[in-house]
């Protein structure tokens, strides 16, 4: 099912023993699309502490409550790594956190969860939340040693939100939300207000497989398509959900192949460090 991102946004996450706090930012990988953390707000619980959430560990979303419900105890996420959500996530601290619950890597396969289009996975209860070095790590965790320490793999869809979106005729729109897959938890689409920038605009949908460039320091997303083409593009409605026929349209409007077309595949194209 696709929905607005923003459906995560203060979303409650809850442990099998109770809640764990609130959904404050959401990470994404800059390769691939994919919905790597939550980040959750642990409130007066854990001294506000910050805490990193993994679809690896949810179970499943209740959209009426905004309630997102995982496969782990409060104590697994008291003593998982901390983070400092001020600061961009390594490499390096997401193979800490990997190992600390025991889950595969998602770099280094050809599909968005690494092996699988799904983050589908269940950690063995008995190691589920052991210390940090009790678990016995696999060579796919090991961390890349000839890689940068400061090398940054993961952005927060609340950075994103603003940057201008670059045609190969002109500038038009910006960036203003992300509709994501909660299946795949991939994002596959950006919305795009161009009401700023042309008298009649609208918001619109633009697919991460037709993003060619973002530069994070020029903070813009660049595509091949043109101005007139997103001008002309279907309208968007957040107030309605995203479905099958209205994907099919766009894809028509824009003469693209569709990512479901494509064995589950998301090409989202080139990034910019």
């Amino acid at each position: 099912m696709l929905r607005n991102i923003e459906f995560l946004q203060g979303s409650t996450v809850t442990a099998r023993d109770g809640d764990v706090g609130k959904v404050t930012q959401v990470y994404f990988d800059d390769e691939k699309w994919g919905v790597r953390y939550l980040v959750v707000e642990t409130g007066d619980w854990l001294r506000d502490r910050q805490v990193l959430i993994s679809p690896y560990a949810v179970s499943h979303t209740d959209p009426g409550s905004s309630a997102v419900h995982v496969k782990l105890t409060r104590q697994q996420v008291r003593d998982s790594p901390n983070i400092d959500a001020h600061k961009p996530v390594s490499r390096q601290h997401e193979t800490e956190y990997l190992r600390y619950y025991g889950y595969p890597t998602y770099w280094g396969g050809a599909n968005v969860w690494g092996m699988g289009a799904y983050p589908a996975f269940d950690s063995p209860s008995a190691t589920m939340g052991l210390p940090l070095g009790a678990l016995s790590v696999s060579p796919a965790v090991e961390p890349d040693t000839d890689e940068p320490p400061a090398d940054i793999h993961l952005r927060s869809t609340e950075e994103v939100k603003g940057y201008h979106i670059e045609t190969i005729d002109g500038t038009i729109g910006h960036v203003s939300g992300f509709v994501f897959d909660d299946e795949a938890w991939v994002i596959r689409y950006l919305t795009v207000d161009t009401r700023n920038w042309w008298p009649g605009g609208k918001e619109v949908l633009l697919a991460t497989d037709w993003i060619e460039l973002i530069d994070w320091f020029g903070s813009t997303v660049s595509t091949t398509l043109t101005r007139e083409a997103i001008k002309h593009s279907p309208a968007y409605d957040d107030a309605i959900p995203v479905d099958r026929d209205y994907e099919t349209a766009l894809y028509e409007f824009y003469g693209r192949e569709s990512y479901w077309s494509k064995d589950g595949m998301v090409s989202p194209g080139k990034i910019r460090p």
